[in-house]
């Protein structure tokens, strides 16, 4: 059995805490711990996921306006492993990235926040994991898709997130995302690991923390 099935329901999320918001990754916190980015299209409820995963609703700020995020958003994590690790206490960062088709701003803005993204992304050296997040509600779009190409091209780990499942009858949310992975196959010769997850209803929690408790562990 697998480190990932053993520690399901297990990983806890002990404390969650805001560090910084960077205009440059430059300016990011010192890369002594291990990262996991948060990216998706505006609206895709990236913030309300963060919030659901540390089960905290007032840790990353949602608005009903998409494009709030213009800034790379740094928080702590602490958090405790499963059960092989019982007392073992994990200290990692989740970083909330701005929305890549963004919402109504200037060119000029787009293409800021554009570059900062990018360069967070290829240079930040202790970037373990981008979480792309995807709406189960609709069927593939090529801008998630070329973003997707993006990271191929720049060699960067990354898994999906289909988010607001609970929104959708999940009849199409299988389709949906049945059809999403089609769309990569055309172009990808491996699949990356992939999770559907409702913030209102939780769904997906678990697994998610405790697949990011496994690459945590392999990673330290």
């Amino acid at each position: 059995m697998s480190i990932f099935a053993k520690q399901l329901h297990r990983m806890q999320i002990k404390k969650a805490t805001y560090i910084i918001s960077s205009p440059d990754f430059e300016k990011c916190p010192l890369p002594d711990k291990p990262e996991y980015a948060f990216i998706g299209r505006s609206n895709v409820g990236k913030s309300s996921l963060i919030n659901m995963l540390c089960n905290n609703e007032k840790l990353a700020k949602t608005s009903a306006s998409p494009g709030k995020t213009q800034l790379i958003n740094h928080f702590e994590i602490t958090s405790q492993g499963g059960e092989e690790v019982r007392a073992k206490v994990y200290k990692w960062n989740l970083v909330d990235l701005p929305g890549y088709g963004f919402a109504q701003v200037s060119q000029r803005s787009r293409r800021r926040w554009e570059q900062m993204i990018e360069n967070y992304l290829r240079k930040r050296e202790n970037l373990t994991m981008v979480f792309v997040l995807i709406d189960s509600r609709h069927s593939p779009q090529k801008i998630d898709l070329a973003f997707l190409e993006n990271l191929k091209t720049w060699k960067i780990p990354f898994s999906l997130i289909f988010t607001k499942s609970d929104k959708e009858n999940q009849r199409i949310v299988s389709k949906n995302v049945t059809s999403f992975l089609a769309e990569m196959k055309k172009t990808w010769q491996f699949l990356p690991q992939h999770f559907v997850t409702s913030a209102v209803k939780k769904s997906g929690r678990d697994k998610l923390l405790a697949y990011i408790d496994e690459v945590t562990q392999q990673v330290e």
